[in-house]
């Protein structure tokens, strides 16, 4: 046993300082990117914001919403083995698969589920998505996968540590995905105590997969706009969220009312290791296996389209106070300012 003593930070324990700036408009400001990926050597080019591969949020209707903004949709697993609505993708404008993934777990069953959409389809992502990525039996998944779809863009998570990102890499992963217990719904950390700081990890695991050409999705944590700016700051390629799309016209969550009201009044919206995940795809319950996440009730908040304008407008404006006319900029314009202690450290990123 032993204790590392370096500072480590969640996205709350930090401000972005603002800088001068020649920007007038958060019009200005650029959010497409375009990367490279290291394996399958595709390009792609959009707004790197993922809506998360969870029941409730990872639908086919979120999808045509957040393709209007060239953001990504990572399809809830279930759909993976009910594939009328893969079969039936609309045509939502130019591109439109460019905005889809299909992730799933490591079985034999899973990878052929996930490889028989890939090749029916070509969405622009698959993945491979554990709770714990650090498992001898995920790097081997991931090498199969690699080795059945060496044209495919892959996912591979999830993990919080640059020496296990750099593992995923080299096992043939494109992007890793960080994140272990930040989400709103996961209880992993309490039930556990195991995790990590989301900002450090971020931090860190950009680091590394940046050092070896590969790329990062910072996913969970992220409670408002301004969280995810500070991912995007911290080197993240893409941001992944949950929470902040659930109780919409788009999610597939049921619906809350009040007696005597006839527009909802809340949705619920759960983790994926939760028990109400559990009993929906009848995950058999054995005494070693524990739920590590939960169910809550959000407010209703109609469609998604307003929520996805006010998101980017609040990750345009971060850029504005720091001077980066693309969100590509963001990164090395930003110094974060710790503010959880009684004097202010300031760290250069």
């Amino acid at each position: 046993m032993r204790i590392e003593e370096d500072i480590k930070l969640d996205y709350s324990n930090v401000l972005i300082r603002p800088k001068r700036s020649t920007l007038t408009s958060r019009f200005d400001v650029d959010m497409d990117r375009t990367f490279q990926f290291v394996h399958s050597k595709r390009e792609w080019t959009g707004v790197p914001i993922m809506a998360a591969n969870m029941d409730t949020v990872g639908t086919f209707a979120m999808h045509k919403a957040l393709s209007e903004f060239k953001m990504i949709t990572c399809i809830a697993k279930h759909y993976n083995y009910d594939k009328d609505n893969w079969w039936k993708i609309p045509y939502i404008g130019p591109n439109h698969l460019d905005s889809l993934c299909v992730m799933g777990g490591i079985s034999k069953e899973d990878i052929q589920a996930i490889s028989e959409i890939y090749l029916n389809t070509r969405p622009a992502f698959i993945g491979l998505d554990v709770a714990n990525g650090y498992t001898i039996s995920f790097v081997d998944a991931l090498k199969r996968l690699r080795e059945k779809l060496p044209e495919a863009t892959i996912i591979a998570g999830n993990v919080v540590t640059a020496d296990m990102t750099q593992e995923l890499i080299l096992a043939g992963a494109d992007i890793v995905k960080v994140g272990v217990g930040p989400g709103s719904v996961c209880t992993t950390r309490i039930k556990t105590g195991v995790g990590y700081p989301q900002l450090s990890a971020v931090m860190e695991c950009a680091d590394a997969a940046h050092g070896l050409n590969g790329h990062m999705i910072a996913d969970g944590g992220c409670n408002n706009s301004g969280d995810i700016a500070k991912a995007f700051a911290a080197g993240a390629d893409f941001v992944m969220v949950g929470g902040m799309l659930a109780g919409h016209d788009e999610c597939d969550g049921e619906l809350i009312f009040e007696d005597d009201v006839e527009e909802p009044v809340g949705m619920k919206f759960y983790g994926m290791s939760s028990n109400t995940a559990m009993d929906r795809h009848k995950v058999g319950k054995r005494e070693y296996r524990g739920e590590e996440g939960k169910t809550v009730t959000v407010p209703y908040r109609g469609p998604v389209k307003e929520t996805i304008i006010d998101l980017l407008s609040g990750v345009r404006s971060a850029c504005t106070y720091v001077g980066a006319s693309k969100l590509k900029q963001l990164s090395k314009c930003a110094t974060f300012v710790r503010v959880n202690q009684t004097h202010n450290t300031v760290y250069g990123v």
